[in-house]
């Protein structure tokens, strides 16, 4: 039957090759104020930074970070995707940030927190989920 492998998985979840590789590249602005964009759906968590005038900075989601199927919509995967954009935010010397949240995934809040803990003060939290006015006008109905 053949020799049996051994698989090891890592303790924290992330596959640390694919974290490696996102922080490879460095950063060549460096900026004091930015903002923090926070996309949130059930299934996925997307984080954007980008300085005053819009333009991204770094990106990251869960899926980039190896995170896959019901798994990339927890607030576990949403919380390391915030430090890894936390450490790239320190790479390019934010001071402060301003966040734009987006969705209603249960990854908000933890990614907000997670990037707190690098030093960065967070200015302004805005919300700006879309928000239905009824939709769109219901079918007819048929004539049989």
């Amino acid at each position: 039957m053949g020799k049996k492998r051994i698989v090891k998985k890592n303790s924290s979840g992330v596959d640390s090759a694919l974290k490696a590789r996102s922080l490879a590249k460095v950063m060549k602005k460096k900026i004091v104020e930015g903002v923090l964009y926070v996309e949130s759906s059930y299934n996925n968590t997307r984080l954007s930074l980008s300085d005053k005038s819009g333009n991204i900075l770094a990106w990251s989601s869960s899926g980039a970070l190896g995170f896959k199927g019901a798994k990339k919509g927890t607030p576990f995967a949403a919380g390391k995707i915030g430090e890894l954009i936390g450490e790239k935010a320190q790479q390019a010397g934010l001071k402060e940030v301003g966040v734009v949240v987006k969705g209603v995934g249960s990854g908000r809040e933890s990614a907000i927190r997670a990037f707190s803990t690098f030093g960065v003060e967070i200015t302004s939290i805005i919300d700006k989920t879309p928000v239905p006015h009824n939709g769109p006008k219901p079918r007819k109905p048929r004539h049989v």
